[in-house]
């Protein structure tokens, strides 16, 4: 039997994680399943912990379901957050073997940066978890990470290298690193406002039909979840977050940039789209803030504004040729 290298014990990992995921993708389905079978449901709520409790309180009523003691323990959802847990430790060690391999952080191309990415999406999430109650999120969240954690093990991954000249510093470790955490933000705020438009259009049917009729053309998971407009709160604030992040790694490129090529900028594609994703988001507070701009279409700018990350990760590394072409494809 022939002795797997270190970068081929990483790539075993992933594959174990990629694996483990989609089994918790599917625990999470069952829950959204039993969700919408469950003829009644308690009123419902996001569970926060600390001061911000009473932040997130559900206000729809609902009928009682005959449970005494709480809200229910949601089993499969259960099962599905042990299950991320553990792919999380496998992501990890895959992600450490990687490094080690390399001799370096893991993110000097795209198969690397998708890599940490995805871990930090997922890592990310779990740590909310300990605040609010978001595990109807799981199967959004988990299935993206299936599909691009895999998609980029399938068509981005390459044999270990030495970095280009122009990596060689310290702020490819910083960077880098503040660039995927705020993409992991943007990821989960992205999941909570698809949510949130599923559950506005939900209310406004009810609010059309008194009879209550309306609930039924909807998907009756959403009984159980807070109200659109906690949603887009919570999306707000992952944002906020998320932006202040964005915005030092458009202010640390500049700084690295100068660096390596001895300008501030330079209108390269790269920088352009990072940029671009500043101002979206920008925009998304902004108007979010001053312009009243609230409901569908303040999440239509946070789905867009992550829809335009995704584009600046795959299609411009991609297709675009530039001074920031490390995709290690070519």
């Amino acid at each position: 039997m022939t002795d797997l290298s270190l970068d081929g014990i990483s790539l075993l990992l992933v594959w174990t994680a990629i694996a483990t995921y989609v089994l918790a993708f599917a625990a999470y389905t069952i829950d959204l399943a039993q969700r919408s079978a469950a003829s009644t449901v308690p009123a419902r709520s996001v569970v926060v912990a600390g001061p911000n409790r009473s932040d997130l309180q559900g206000s729809e009523p609902h009928q009682s379901s005959g449970r005494t003691g709480g809200p229910p323990r949601r089993m499969w959802a259960r099962i599905g957050t042990s299950l991320t847990v553990l792919a999380l430790l496998f992501h990890l060690g895959g992600t450490l073997g990687r490094g080690i391999a390399a001799e370096r952080v893991p993110w000097a191309n795209m198969y690397e940066f998708a890599l940490t990415g995805t871990l930090l999406i997922v890592a990310v999430y779990l740590v909310v978890l300990r605040l609010y109650d978001l595990r109807f999120l799981g199967a959004f969240l988990l299935g993206m990470t299936v599909l691009l954690l895999g998609g980029a093990t399938l068509g981005f991954y390459v044999e270990v290298a030495p970095l280009m000249d122009p990596l060689k510093s310290v702020w490819l470790v910083i960077h880098v690193f503040v660039a995927s955490l705020a993409t992991a933000l943007f990821a989960l705020a992205c999941g909570v406002s698809v949510t949130q438009l599923m559950q506005g259009r939900r209310e406004r049917l009810l609010a059309a039909d008194a009879a209550g009729n309306a609930a039924r053309k909807g998907p009756r998971f959403l009984r159980t979840i807070p109200s659109a407009e906690t949603l887009e709160t919570l999306a707000y604030r992952f944002t906020i977050v998320g932006f202040m992040f964005w915005s030092f790694t458009l202010i640390a490129g500049a700084i690295w940039a100068n660096d390596s090529w001895g300008r501030y900028w330079g209108f390269d594609v790269k920088e352009v789209w990072t940029f671009v994703i500043w101002v979206l988001y920008a925009g998304y507070i902004h108007a979010r803030a001053t312009r009243g701009w609230r409901g569908a279409r303040s999440a239509w700018l946070s789905i867009v504004g992550f829809a335009a990350v995704l584009f600046n990760f795959t299609i411009v590394n991609i297709y675009f040729p530039g001074l920031h072409s490390y995709s290690g494809l070519t």
